[in-house]
Order: structure tokens, then sequence, then C-alpha cells
């Protein structure tokens, strides 16, 4: 149990170097997502695309979450030659960045009403490649600093990622409305720079990995593979069973449903802003811009609701909010084009999301053990967006069959499981304060 800080003392820890890095490591994470999903389906529904097959598209991004299959990998094996001698993790990082640039490229160069196959190709590897980068940069981010720093790494983090879906969401748009969407996704590609620079500058965490491994390698080839692939693949979630019990289980029902409205709604977000009559300059101004200073101000409270209060109470505040926050699209989806339903609907949904974001990653942090870093975490992000993004690849269908109304009311209920599930672990006294 850790003594609670002052406000003036929660202020001062932002300026802890490794805290504000994570702004700029944030933005390499943040910016492939959106080019994947929401402005991807943006650009889809301007070529004709149905909302059926656009929501199919949905599926690409549980390419996150099938990355625990691959996260042992990236944290145990150590990249040769040059790129290795950056460190196990940064290595990694700036493989999977350069694949990310490769498939902007790649998206910008493809057609999608002519060839839409290679489109969803070059989606597959930046959906791939950002979800090996999120592996390594998860680990970092944990390593780096103390538990107690854990919320403020996550609130840079947060600021950051929002910084770059701010760009590669309303930046996009901007560039798509004025250009061409090719145009749009060159400067994507060019953006990813400042996620290549910032690898090259950090230092590599100093982090004394407690294995067993470590104590096989004077034993024979074959028994130091086996242990390697124990201490990889089945160490790490034996792990977390031995340390939870039966608990582990409602712990991961929690981790899969907590951002289960958001993640099933997001799809169609852009979709729906185009058919209700918003023009992409429109969008990019007021959801993108303006519910990014929200998000942002979501994020700040949340992080700071995490070293003031613990993770408990603000985890259950933020599952209340991003699920009530969605019953406002639905009462948008009867206003049509109403710029200020719009503001209104946008402000709540990103504060909350914001809010909502900071303190589940603080949570998903403290979960984790040291000595598995990379493959914990990667597991339980992987676990979060699993349920959410395969759910969304039926949101067309949905939206098709029973309208957007409907449709975000139904999201909202969603949300409904992990706010009981919170204040049963509550009362178990299953947070750490």
């Amino acid at each position: 149990m850790s003594t609670q800080r002052t406000w003036k003392e929660t202020f001062l820890s932002y300026k802890n170097p490794k805290v504000l890095g994570m702004l700029f490591l944030g933005f390499s994470a943040g910016l492939p997502f959106l080019l994947v999903f929401s402005t991807l389906s943006a650009w889809l529904k301007d070529e004709g695309i149905s909302l059926a097959v656009i929501g199919f598209f949905g599926w690409i991004g549980m390419t996150y979450s099938i990355k625990v299959f691959w996260a042992p990998v990236v944290d145990h094996i150590k990249l040769p030659h040059f790129i290795g001698a950056l460190g196990r993790r940064r290595s990694w990082i700036l493989i999977a960045q350069l694949g990310v640039i490769i498939g902007i490229l790649g998206m910008a160069f493809s057609d999608p009403s002519v060839n839409l196959s290679s489109l969803i190709g070059f989606a597959l590897l930046v959906a791939f490649s950002s979800a090996t980068q999120d592996i390594a940069l998860d680990a970092y981010r944990i390593e780096a600093v103390s538990v107690d720093l854990q919320g403020n790494m996550a609130t840079t983090y947060q600021l950051g990622y929002r910084i770059a879906l701010l760009v590669a969401g309303g930046g996009a748009l901007f560039i798509a409305d004025y250009l061409n969407w090719q145009a749009a996704y060159l400067s994507m590609a060019g953006c990813m720079a400042i996620g290549v620079i910032t690898t090259l500058i950090i230092q590599e965490p100093l982090v004394i990995r407690k294995s067993r491994a470590d104590q096989t390698q004077s034993k024979p080839i074959r028994d130091r593979i086996t242990g390697w692939l124990y201490q990889s693949a089945v160490a790490p979630f034996s792990d977390f069973f031995q340390r939870n019990g039966l608990m582990a289980i409602i712990i991961l029902l929690l981790i899969g449903l907590y951002r289960l409205p958001d993640l099933v709604m997001g799809i169609m977000a852009n979709p729906f802003y185009l058919e209700l009559g918003f023009t992409k300059t429109e969008i990019a101004q007021i959801v993108k811009i303006y519910g990014f200073a929200m998000t942002v101000f979501g994020a700040g409270i949340g992080g700071l609701a995490v070293v003031r209060f613990g993770i408990a109470r603000p985890l259950l505040v933020g599952a209340i909010l991003v699920s009530t926050s969605n019953l406002l699209f639905a009462w948008l989806a009867t206003k049509g084009a109403d710029i200020s339903f719009l503001v209104l609907t946008i402000s709540a949904d990103n504060l909350s999301t914001g809010m909502a974001g900071s303190i589940f990653i603080a949570y998903l942090s403290s979960l984790t053990n040291t000595a598995y870093t990379a493959t914990q975490y990667a597991l339980f992000s992987s676990l979060m967006a699993l349920p959410g993004k395969f759910l969304s690849g039926f949101s067309g269908l949905v939206v098709e069959a029973q309208g957007f109304a409907a449709f975000f009311i139904l999201t909202a209920l969603c949300g409904l499981p992990s706010i009981l599930l919170i204040v049963y672990m509550i009362k178990k006294q299953r947070f750490y304060s």
C-alpha cells in the first residue's frame, strides 16, 4: 500500500524525462491505428463501398488482438546485427515502425474501387507491424519506470497516442478533402519519422530479467530450447494464474469487456457522420480536432485520478461514462447534421474515452510481472480488443438492418457487464490502490 501523494507532487511527477518521452512513443503507436480503422472507413465510404463491407474491414483490427501469439518472440528474442545493437526493446520497435511505413505507402498507391484486395493486404501489413510495435512499446513503458509512475506514463502515452489520432484522423480528412486520399496516406507515412527518430534517441531500459532460463546456459542444447519455450510461451501465463487464482478468470473477462462499447461502434463512426450529411472538413474540425482536446482533457483527469485515488473507483466511473456516452450518438441520429448536437455528443464521448483509456492502461500495467512484461501485457491488450473488434465486423450489417439509432443503443448496453464485474471486484478487494 503506497502513500497518497499531494496534488503538487502529483503534477510535478510529470516532469520525469521518461514520462515526457512517452509522448513521442505514444504518437508512433497511435498513428497507424485510424489508418486501418475509421479513416479507412471514410475513404471506403467515399469510394461507394457498402456499409456491410466496411464493417468487415473492422476485422483487420483483430490483428491487434492476436498479437499475444508472437509476443513471446518479441519479449525474448533480440534481433541480430546492426539493429540488434539498439537493444531488445528498441530494435523491435524500430523494425515494426519500418513495417508500418511500408504498409502505409502501399495503401497510398492502392485504389479500393479497382483492387480492393491490394488495399486489404497492405492494411494487414500496417496492422501487423503496428501490433508488433505495441508489444515492444508496452514492455518498454512498463520497464522504464517504477510502479508509482505508471499512471503518469499512461497519461503521456495516451496524449501522444491521441495527438497521432488527431493527425491520422482530422489531418488525413483535411488533406483528403482538399487534395486526395493518396496524398493523405503519403503524408501519414512521412509522419512516422517522428517515431523512428524517437526510437533512435531513447535509452534501452535497464531491467534484471529474473528468468529460470538464465540458469540453463550450461545444459544441453535440447534442454535449453525446451527451457526457452517454457519460459517464453508457458511461464508468462502460468505466472498470471498462479498470482491471481480463480480471480484470474474474472480479471480476463473484465479486460475483454471493458472497451466493448467504443470498439464495437468505432468503425461506423465516420460513415455515420457522412451519412448524416456532415462534410469531411466538419468531421475533421469537430470530431477530430475538438474531440482531441476533450480526449486529452479526459486522459489528464484519468491519470490524475489514478495517482490520487488509486485504480478501483476511477475504473468504475470510466466504465459508466464510456457506456452511457454512446446513447448520445443514438440521440444524434435523430437530429441530422446539427453541429451543436454533434459538439455535445463529441464532448461527452471523447472526455469519457480519454479518461477511461488512461485508467485502464494503468490497470493493465499493474497486472504484469516484469519477468514477462511484453508477453503478459500483450495478452491483456489483445484480449481487451478481441471481442470488440470481432463484433465490430458485423456492425455494418446491424446498421443496414436496424438503423444507426438502434445500433448505438446496443453498443451502450454492451458496457453493462464490465460495470457489474468492477463492482464485484471492488467488493472482493481485488484492486491495489
